[in-house]
């Protein structure tokens, strides 16, 4: 994997809630402007799904990630729509394998495996007025990035001054474990896809353009993509 400690100051990160609801931290719903994310229990119980994964199994796969360099906590899945689950599907493509597909219109993402079918991945996405579509390539690659809020988002929130010179990685970051930086022929898009802690964000429009995966499923993106894997991001 690329460790990159460069900052990540996209503008397009800058309306992703900071995680963390301990004093002197930024809340993340201060930072969803004009969302409404809330998103009750769904009440599983110890029944299957309605795509087949059952509550314990998906207890499993979005357990906690104790060995990381911050131990992520186990996913809240009660608070994730249960057709958001990582799964194996049929999905039609002249795309090569590997290459990674954004659907922000129905809120997935997929990795393109070849043989019909693809990895999916439940998402959030940009929000109204924020979403964007085209090709776009996977320039670099951090774990654990630092954040720096744009000078626009401090004029606006002047609570966020205090990270001005960057915001160490961390579980509190609103990059969080991974990130894929996009790219356009050799340039910065200032989009990308990065882990959220977030579940109730799992099937919103909440960002400015950027993508968000659980952090489970980021990460696991994250180990089969290599620099230069090409992302396509369909109209929503």
């Amino acid at each position: 994997m690329i460790m990159d400690g460069r900052n990540a100051d996209a503008g397009n990160v800058e309306e992703i809630a900071l995680l963390g609801h301990r004093a002197g931290l930024l809340s993340r719903r201060s930072f969803l402007v004009g969302s409404a994310v809330g998103v009750g229990a769904l009440g599983l119980g110890g029944c299957a799904t309605s795509d087949g994964m059952s509550f314990a199994e998906a207890q499993k796969v979005y357990g906690p990630v104790p060995e990381e360099k911050f131990p992520i906590p186990a996913v809240d899945v009660s608070k994730v729509d249960p057709k958001y689950f990582r799964k194996t599907v049929r999905y039609e493509t002249k795309e090569a394998p590997g290459t990674i597909i954004v659907d922000p219109g129905n809120y997935y993402v997929y990795r393109v495996e070849g043989d019909g079918t693809a990895t999916r991945y439940g998402a959030n996405v940009g929000r109204d007025g924020f979403r964007w579509n085209g090709d776009a390539y996977v320039g670099r690659k951090s774990e654990w990035a630092t954040w720096t809020p744009p000078k626009e988002m401090i004029k606006r929130q002047p609570e966020a001054a205090k990270y001005a010179r960057g915001m160490p990685g961390g579980l509190d970051n609103p990059l969080g474990a991974r990130t894929l930086h996009l790219y356009q022929n050799g340039a910065y898009t200032l989009y990308t896809i990065y882990a959220s802690s977030d579940p109730e964000t799992i099937g919103n429009g909440i960002t400015s353009g950027c993508v968000g995966l659980l952090s489970q499923d980021m990460i696991h993106l994250y180990n089969q993509t290599p620099v230069k894997t090409k992302v396509v991001v369909l109209p929503a």
